[in-house]
């Protein structure tokens, strides 16, 4: 029996709402079965719940949606061809030197941010200093 699941449970389990989860189906990236009279009860099937899995992870990992979309295609494709790996290694690599970049742009922000707060530092204490000397009953 395969394993089903409906859109309010997929929602608590990866803490989205239904709402980003109909998201990404509009976006092509889920794609659950209808059921009921009229059709509009989803359910969603492991591979439903696999691609929403890897989709968030996508997104925290700060991938767009249509490249998420390729990776899934490529994560999902019956054989690892040859073009295939050379488009997934391109968005992974594109990807990887972009974070890179911002992680150098961090680690500099984060060096000002240290000599800014010693020079503050510096000068409140001098400030301490010098407001005692001029008020010893303090």
């Amino acid at each position: 029996m395969t394993t089903q699941y409906t859109i309010t449970e997929l929602a608590r389990e990866f803490d989205v709402t239904p709402r980003a989860i109909r998201f990404y189906e509009d976006q092509g990236l889920l794609s659950p079965s209808r059921e009921g009279s009229s059709g509009l009860r989803r359910v969603y099937s492991g591979r439903d719940r696999t691609r929403l899995k890897l989709t968030l992870r996508g997104k925290r990992l700060g991938f767009t949606l249509s490249e998420i979309r390729d990776l899934l295609d490529v994560y999902e494709s019956p054989t690892d061809t040859v073009p295939q790996l050379h488009a997934f290694l391109a968005t992974v690599t594109r990807h990887r030197e972009v974070l890179e970049r911002q992680l150098e742009d961090l680690n500099a922000t984060l060096e000002d941010l240290a000599q800014y707060e010693a020079q503050a530092r510096a000068a409140r204490r001098r400030h301490a200093c010098s407001w005692h000397t001029r008020n010893p009953r303090s």
